[in-house]
């Protein structure tokens, strides 16, 4: 996987901007670290930071390509999962390869069909590419939005880039933020409004949208959409074809010129993709699969179940890897490192994120990279076949907002007066969520709890996962390790969207489907335990040092974040010796300790950015 930067003036010899070009792309050498490029032809710059995964000798970038007298440029981020198939087609149509990577497919994919080509690609994936012929640039971003994409169009320049770090260092593009960007940290955060970039001047392109920027200006426009369409297929069909498409879909992933290995954490979704894995190693004689799991120091300690986290994973970690005779790695974190990390983490993002969930991936991932470059994980299982318990329990299902974050006035509450007059996080939040559910594509004759249900699985693929998969890729990135997520395959969430509710939930238990499509994939305690999320800490002394970094905020007077809250109200909190540790505050992992941790970010990311508010 890659990281990808440039910018495009159609009035200004870009030649004198190659210092320029170089600090920007640089900037992003850990999402790249094996090799750099950079290309200057007026109007256009790119840079290109390389992890190699596929052909490491000839797949350098920024690539051109000659067809005629007509000349392209790409720099891209991702993996055609497709690229075989595509190539295929492309040789039979008189194209030529010299390589055997995929960014030299897409490229002539695109000087072969021009800017459709996005809707035959089968990917992970951001790029843009210069087009002599066109005289413009086309910048587009894979359908579920795996791979990151941010732009800025001021003063008649495009700059944009994998990481809003990379945008931030040009001239034209400042760190500042507005009550919207302040609304989407607060009350929003750590999740993100789909196209927004939270610094005034930044926007994301959205998943599934593609970009022409010519002399005429900027076209943004969807190649792509979920669609509501009549489920055709009967239970055991459907099994079959949900078996099918992720049996597909793995394997396609599993294609890399370097190492692969599976996170394994004992539960229904990493075993399943651990278990197809060796399935298809022992099948094409590739050897022993690796797999890896985190916990941290004395967790089992200060483990206490509850109803979003029933039990340990460790003992369903070993089952699984005495079941599948992997190579297993057992990664544990200490709580200083989590704690130590969490600044870290900011900066990979360039935004608070999702706290100590954030750092402990990151540690996770820099433990991983000392063995492998490509991983494949489980995320996004839980949005696609329902199984959060926002989808089982009425109270969080008719909550009228998203319901992963059902405490909004307890948030707003924690700003200052002056700001919540400012930015109204109430009303943003509210306004959000009405966006949301009225591009929901509604089936004709769907009604009551079938409609609703269609209604809860989009806000997750499209609201929720997006977290999630922004988490996943600036975190293992940061580490330089190439993250595959097999169950944001497209036609994957396309199939199964469509699939009735009670059919989802077979046999009256979460992800039903699933589960009956991976019989005799996995033994059934395995198949049927109960879900439970990505582990977190449960050390006390992890949240006593997240409560004394705010505390030490709040005396601190120069503390950019001090103007931004109710410092009676934290401080509050932060003393309370009990009562803020299981604060509920935003999915099914962030509570009382995650809300300090975040605060804590936002601090840290106010004063090392220079933030400006206005």
């Amino acid at each position: 996987m890659c990281g990808i930067t440039g910018f495009v003036q159609w009035n200004r010899d870009l030649t004198q901007e190659s210092e320029l070009l170089v600090r920007m792309t640089n900037s992003l050498s850990n999402r790249g670290p094996d090799a750099s490029g950079t290309w200057i032809s007026n109007p256009c710059a790119f840079g290109h930071r390389r992890l190699s995964v596929m052909d490491p000798e000839n797949g350098a970038q920024p690539m051109h390509a000659l067809q005629g007298d007509t000349s392209y440029t790409v720099v891209y981020n991702g993996e055609l999962y497709n690229a075989p198939e595509l190539k295929k087609e492309l040789l039979q149509r008189g194209h030529h390869f010299r390589t055997q990577c995929d960014t030299e497919v897409l490229l002539a994919s695109y000087i072969e069909w021009g800017p459709v080509c996005v809707e035959k690609f089968n990917g992970i994936f951001a790029f843009a590419i210069w087009d002599g012929a066109r005289e413009q640039v086309f910048l587009a971003r894979d359908r579920l939005g795996v791979k990151p994409l941010f732009y800025s169009n001021a003063k008649d320049t495009l700059v944009f880039g994998s990481e809003p770090k990379a945008l931030l260092l040009h001239p034209d593009v400042e760190a500042a933020v507005g009550p919207e960007g302040l609304a989407e940290v607060f009350i929003v955060g750590p999740a993100r409004t789909p196209g927004h970039g939270v610094y005034s001047s930044l926007h994301e392109l959205k998943p599934a949208h593609a970009m022409i920027y010519s002399r005429n200006g900027i076209k943004t426009y969807a190649y792509w959409k979920l669609e509501s369409v009549q489920h055709e297929h009967n239970l055991e069909e459907t099994a079959v074809e949900v078996r099918r498409l992720l049996q597909d879909t793995l394997e396609r992933q599993l294609a890399s010129d370097v190492p692969v290995c599976s996170l394994l954490s004992g539960g229904l979704d990493s075993s399943a993709l651990s278990a197809l894995a060796v399935d298809y190693y022992n099948r094409t004689g590739q050897g022993q699969v690796s797999t890896y799991s985190v916990d941290y120091v004395d967790n089992a300690k200060h483990f206490q179940a509850h109803s979003f986290q029933p039990g340990a994973d460790g003992p369903w970690i070993q089952r699984m890897v005495d079941e599948l005779k992997t190579d297993h790695h057992w990664i544990e974190i200490e709580n200083g490192e989590l704690v130590h990390a969490l600044t870290q983490a900011m900066l990979v993002r360039d935004l608070p994120g999702m706290a100590d969930v954030d750092s402990s991936l990151y540690l996770f991932c820099k433990e991983i990279k000392k063995g492998a470059t490509v991983a494949i994980s489980g995320e996004a299982a839980d949005e696609v076949f329902g199984g959060y318990p926002w989808f089982h329990r009425d109270e969080m299902l008719n909550s009228g907002t998203f319901p992963w974050s059902v405490a909004p006035d307890m948030r707003a509450g924690l700003l200052s007066p002056d700001i919540r007059e400012w930015i109204r996080p109430l009303d943003y939040l509210a306004d959000r969520y009405s966006d949301a559910v009225a591009e929901v594509p509604l089936l004709e004759g769907e009604t009551g709890k079938t409609a609703q249900m269609r209604v809860m699985s989009y806000l997750n693929i499209t609201r929720f996962m997006p977290t999630l998969l922004d988490r996943k890729d600036r975190m293992s990135m940061g580490a330089g390790l190439e993250v595959r997520v097999p169950y944001c395959d497209h036609r994957l969430i396309q199939y199964v969207f469509n699939i009735p509710w009670e059919m989802k939930i077979t046999g009256g238990r979460e992800k039903g489907i699933l589960r009956k499509a991976l019989e005799g994939v996995l033994p059934d305690d395995v198949l049927y335990r109960k879900k439970s999320p990505y582990p977190k800490t449960h050390n006390p002394q992890y949240l006593a040092a997240v409560k004394q970094q705010v505390l030490e905020i709040l005396d601190d007077p120069t503390s950019p974040l001090l103007p931004l809250i109710d410092k009676v109200q934290i401080r509050n909190l932060a003393s309370s010796p009990d009562a803020s540790s299981n604060l509920p505050w935003f999915g099914q992992l962030m509570s009382g300790p995650q809300l300090f941790a975040y605060l804590t970010q936002i601090n840290s990311w106010l004063k090392t950015y220079n933030v400006a508010i206005r």
